[in-house]
Formats: C-alpha cells, structure tokens, sequence
C-alpha cells in the first residue's frame, strides 16, 4: 500500500499557509518528482571533468585509463538505456510511477556506490551502464508523472523542469568537478538519489495509476492533496470521475497497445507527432555540438584571445543550457507549446547553417569572424534547452491517454537513444569522409523541415483536454484525405 500519512500532515501544514486551491503541492511534488533528474544530470556532467582526472598521470586509479575505456564508459548509458526506457514504461504502468521513481534512484545511487568502491576498470563500465536506467526512467517515468499530477494550466511549465533539471545538474557538477576531489565529487552525488529516497516516500502516487488499479479512495485523497483541497470538494470529485471518464475509453482497446496505436488513425497520428518531435530533438545538432565544441572553441580563440579549459567551455555551455531551460518554463503557459518550439526550430536551424558556413569558408581559406562559431554554438544550446528538448518531452505527454502514455514514451525515448548512440559513434568519421560543413547543413535542414512540421501539423495543447486536440488531428487527418482523395481523382482523369 502507498503510504499517504505524510501526505496528511504536509496537507494540514500547508494549509495553514497557502489558501485553498494553491497549486504550491503540485509545485513541491514536482520538484521532487524530477530530483533524479537533477542527480542524473550530475552524473552525466561527471564524465567531462572527471575523464579528464582519470587518463591523466594524477588518475586515482594509478594507471590512467585508455581511449578505449573511456569510450566504452561513454557510451555504456546510451547502450543499456536502449532496453531500459521499454523496460521502464512496462514497470511504471504495472507497480506505479511513484514505486518505479524509487527503483530509478536506488540504480543510481548503486552506480555512485560501485565507483566509491573500486577503480576496477569492470566497476566503472558497470557503474555507468547503471546511469543508463536511470536515464531512461529520468525521460520516460517523470515526464508522464508530473502530467498526472499537475493542473493543466501549469502542466507546461512542470513538464519542463525536467530539462531545467538535468542542465542544472550538469552545471552544478562542472562546477564541483573544479573545487572538490574525486571522492568527495562522489559522495556529493550519492547524497542526491538518497536524499530523494528518503523525502519522496512521503509523496502521493499518480492520482491516474491509483484510478487505473481501482484505489479510488487513496486516489482522491492524493488528488485533494495536490489540489490544496478538502476530500469531500466537489473539484476533487469531478477530476477524478474525468480521468474515470477517459480511461473507460481505453477499455475496450486491444490489450496489444502499439498495434491498437497503429490500427487508430488518430492515434497513429498522435504517435508520429510524438516520435517526429522526439527525433528532431536528437537530430538537430546538439549533441554533436556539445561533442565538438572543443575544437570551435580553439578555432575561435585564435585571434581573439579567448583561452578556455576543456572544463571551463563545459561550464559556458552549461550556463547557457541552465538560461534556456529557464526560460522555457518560464513562458511555455503564456506563448503555448507551438510557437515555441517553431521559434526555436527555426532559429537552431538557421545558426546550424551559419555554422556550416564559417566551415565552408574555412575550407576554402576565405576569411570569416572568428567569434561566429561561438555565437552560433551558444545559439543552438540555448534554442536545444529552451524549446526542442523540452517542449518534445511535454508534447508526447499530453497527447495520449494513460493507457498509451507508457509506451509511447518509452518506444520514442528507445528510438532517440539509438539515435544519440549513432551520433556519438559516427559523427567524426562522418565529418572527417564528407566535411563538417556538411553535417551541419544536414543538422540545419532538420530543424527547418520540423518548423515548418510544427506550423503544418502539430495542434497546440496548452491548457487543453486530450478530447480537444484529437479533435484538431481529426480535422487535419479528414483534410489529408481530401487531398489524396482530390489527386487521386486527377491521376484518374489523366
């Protein structure tokens, strides 16, 4: 049984504070709903400073690791995150999203254990395959847990703390990866997944998973809780026979989800909206970038004397990461979900082709500013922080009902791992056979194509129920078939 007693007592302190109907809990659950998000992105800031420390002459395992460890250390999480975000959608439906949450920081704080324990080369492979779960619980589990707790009016807002988390993470550990030793960094980081054990005990489970499992009684108890609302309030009651409402609605649907996705025209739809806006996240340069970012560093700095450290360019990036993310949450309530993510598509993609260009130039010995690289970088962070990364996570939650909501998740998120996998794997090769130029045009035409996706296709979801914006995909799928239906007729003519 979930434990709710402390959800009683925070209630009560509450509302002594807040008036009634606050959304103040939604906010705390929230923020502990995507710690692990924080810690994740710790750990996955953990492999620049502290690589570095561990091929080096000082490396606390005395002999310094190779290229080909590190490479494996690298690319371990994306590897086992491949099965682990399939694995976590399936455990988040059958033991709830609170329970799988628990799971998520436990694998952590184990792989932070293992490395405190031995310097073993098997440790610390083993070690950071463990982040991969925890990254696939981090991008499948907490976005779809803070949509079941949170109003609609600010479930946008929520629903980018997750991206806000993870860059902030990834700063904070930059920063410590300068100040601290190698075990104390360790110990800092094992506190995060624990502390997180501890506190989020006393949070409520999705008020959606204890409908789905007929506890309606400890549903609406945690409804009443989130709302800052009485037990017996009539908002209460009419939230909890909508969700009810809409997943009497699945019932009926075939036990074997992604083939009732497939075989729904709307639901097919929803889908491909979702996987669309998950790959162009992946595909839109970022990654390579970040991976890249040394050398455009160098190159910028040759004649305007900036002399950065691997690790400082690390923290630049990650102060523009933090801003981005910040932003998003700040505005996606006012501005809505489309606009944004068209806005930072389309200026991602034009700063991808200006950055094709400088190399161009470059290769042909033509004379471009050197601080264009640099300004064009910080450009496609930001706009990957502010809108393509969070706003792809907040628009595959709202568009399904909870019965999909699981495994289109974690079929999308498998899908982007693959990709990431990819990126790392054949990116320099790539760019060295072709020229760089090139994969940056390439990573400037996919955000193009996806903002004018974006202005063609996707429905805006602000602040609207699931009912609303299948409307809106009906209306757009009747128009695609018109179309067809119009060319077909011409072909025939012909």
């Amino acid at each position: 049984m979930v434990n709710l007693s402390g959800c009683d007592q925070i209630k009560m302190k509450f509302y002594g504070v807040f008036r009634e109907g606050s959304q103040i809990n939604q906010v705390i659950c929230a923020v502990l709903i995507n710690l692990p998000v924080l810690a994740y992105g710790a750990s996955i800031g953990w492999t620049s400073p502290m690589t570095l420390l561990l091929q080096s002459d000082h490396s606390p395992k005395s002999v310094p690791l190779t290229d080909k460890e590190v490479s494996f250390m690298a690319s371990a999480p994306y590897l086992v995150c491949i099965v682990s975000d399939l694995m976590m959608a399936y455990i988040g439906d059958k033991v709830g999203r609170k329970i799988t949450l628990l799971l998520i920081s436990m694998a952590l704080a184990t792989s932070w254990i293992i490395l405190l324990c031995s310097f073993e080369t098997w440790a610390l492979i083993f070690a950071r395959a463990l982040v991969g779960v925890t990254m696939a619980g981090c991008f499948v589990v907490c976005p779809i847990y803070t949509k079941e707790i949170s109003d609609d009016t600010i479930r946008g807002a929520l629903g980018c703390l997750v991206v806000l988390f993870q860059t902030t993470g990834n700063l904070f550990l930059y920063i410590i990866g300068d100040l601290l030793s190698y075990r104390t960094i360790l110990w800092v980081c094992l506190s995060l997944p624990t502390i997180h054990m501890i506190i989020f005990v006393f949070m409520p489970d999705s008020p959606s998973y204890l409908v789905k499992k007929g506890r309606i009684e400890e549903a609406t108890k945690a409804l009443a809780w989130l709302r800052c609302r009485s037990i017996s309030d009539m908002k209460v009651q009419e939230e909890i026979d909508f969700i009810k409402k809409e997943q009497n609605k699945d019932k009926g649907a075939n036990r074997f989800l992604l083939k009732s996705i497939f075989t729904d025209k709307i639901l097919f739809k929803a889908f491909q909206i979702a996987l669309v806006v998950t790959l162009a996240r992946e595909v839109c340069g970022a990654i390579p970038v970040l991976n890249f970012a040394g050398e455009i560093f160098t190159l910028a700095s040759k004649d305007r004397g900036l002399v950065l450290t691997p690790n400082q360019q690390a923290m630049l990036l990650g102060v523009v990461q933090v801003v981005g993310s910040i932003l998003a949450s700040s505005v996606v309530e006012r501005c809505g979900r489309k606009p944004l993510l068209f806005v930072t598509s389309l200026v991602s993609g034009l700063s991808m082709c200006l950055l094709g260009s400088w190399f161009l130039l470059r290769d042909y010995e033509i004379q471009a500013p050197s601080w264009l690289p640099l300004m064009t970088l910080c450009i496609c962070i930001f706009c990957d922080a502010s809108g393509l990364q969070p706003i792809s996570i907040v628009l595959a939650s709202e568009i399904f009902s909870y019965k999909y909501r699981g495994i289109v998740m974690g079929v999308t998120m498998a899908m982007a791992s693959v990709s990431d996998f990819l990126q790392l794997l054949f990116f320099k090769p790539l760019a060295k056979a072709v020229g760089i130029h090139v994969s940056f045009f390439f990573f400037g035409l996919v955000c193009l194509v996806t903002a004018a996706y974006v202005i063609l296709v996707i429905p805006e979801t602000k602040a609207r129920c699931l009912e609303d914006i299948y409307k809106d995909l009906k209306k757009n799928k009747t128009v695609e078939e018109k179309e067809a239906t119009e060319i077909k007729e011409e072909i025939t003519r012909f």
